[in-house]
């Protein structure tokens, strides 16, 4: 009698870039949402970056586990399209994850300028890049590849429960100033930025727009949506999402959660009216698998990733 085997280890052994197919969603070589795990970019849209890097923490570190977390469940979204979505987003685009950035973990301060350069190495070759991290300074890094290549002013579109807008001297290597100074460098325009969630004090905005957690609360996701719409205007936009963004009941996996943010739902229906924007750009970060529980963290942070790809295969 002959048995009906699907295909297994598509990470490595799948040869097309484009589309779904399903595979056991228990076992098998991992990569994000099963795709060809390969550092040839060659036909490439999409380049999936783990960025295994959380030594800029100031509170619980572990965040350098969190691509392989992020991986690891989303082999659960990988069989099929987005639920609700018109489209398969990899029929739409040719995605890969091409693995891990490197650096000398001995030699903290050449660690920017490394994950720059990997950041660039794979935007100079005209693919968009999707960051899942690591802790949040790595947005500072990739913020600054992005600008290489398109221009400063980019606008920002900053999910967390932090502003990481915290000014320093300009030396530190510390997940709670990148947006000051990426800000101050020019990077980001601010009056073209959104700040989503944030809950905790910082009287000094630098001129972000902040729709912070209870405003998204009281006023709704549609809101949400028509308001940061409206700062984007035509800019290019980066997306940043720092997984304390959610409540710690959805969220318990990171290293500085905040009570009252915001349900994996909320987040993910605001990702999804944001389409059509012109993402060059995206990141997931903090994931912090060692104080996970049933693996959610890293489930809402895949499903999160998995939005921003649609966004990707949304722009115009």
């Amino acid at each position: 009698m002959s048995v009906n085997r699907s295909p297994t280890d598509g990470a490595i052994v799948r040869e097309e870039l484009h589309g779904t197919r399903p595979e056991p969603t228990y076992g098998g070589a991992l990569s994000f949402a099963r795709r060809k795990y390969t550092k040839s970019l060659e036909g490439v849209d999409l380049a999936v970056l783990g960025i295994p890097f959380d030594t800029a923490t100031t509170n619980r570190p572990g965040a350098r586990l969190g691509p392989r977390a992020i991986r690891a469940a989303s082999s659960i979204l990988a069989w099929e399209r987005p639920y609700g979505m018109r489209f398969d987003p990899f029929d739409e685009l040719a995605v890969v994850d091409c693995g891990d950035c490197f650096f000398d973990f001995g030699v903290p301060g050449n660690v920017p300028g490394e994950i720059q350069e990997a950041a660039s190495r794979i935007i100079d070759q005209d693919v968009a890049l999707l960051a899942l991290g690591g802790d949040h300074f790595l947005s500072y890094p990739l913020l600054k590849a992005h600008a290489q290549k398109h221009g400063d002013g980019i606008a920002l579109v900053h999910f967390d429960a932090h502003s990481d807008t915290w000014k320093d001297d300009g030396q530190r290597i510390d997940h709670g100033t990148m947006f000051y100074h990426a800000a101050k460098d020019g990077l980001v325009d601010p009056a073209h930025s959104v700040q989503i969630g944030i809950r905790t004090t910082n009287p000094d905005t630098h001129g972000f727009n902040i729709l912070d957690a209870p405003w998204v609360h009281d006023n709704g996701i549609d809101a949400v949506v028509a308001s940061v719409r409206d700062r984007l205007g035509d800019r290019p936009v980066y997306v940043t999402f720092d997984i304390d963004c959610l409540d710690p009941s959805f969220a318990p996996g990171t290293g500085t959660p905040v009570c009252g943010g915001l349900s994996t739902h909320q987040a993910m229906a605001i990702l999804r009216g944001l389409s059509g924007i012109p993402i060059i750009g995206a990141d997931v970060v903090e994931v912090a698998p060692a104080y996970d529980v049933g693996e959610i963290t890293a489930l809402a942070a895949a499903h999160l990733a998995m939005e921003m790809v649609c966004l990707f295969a949304s722009r115009p």
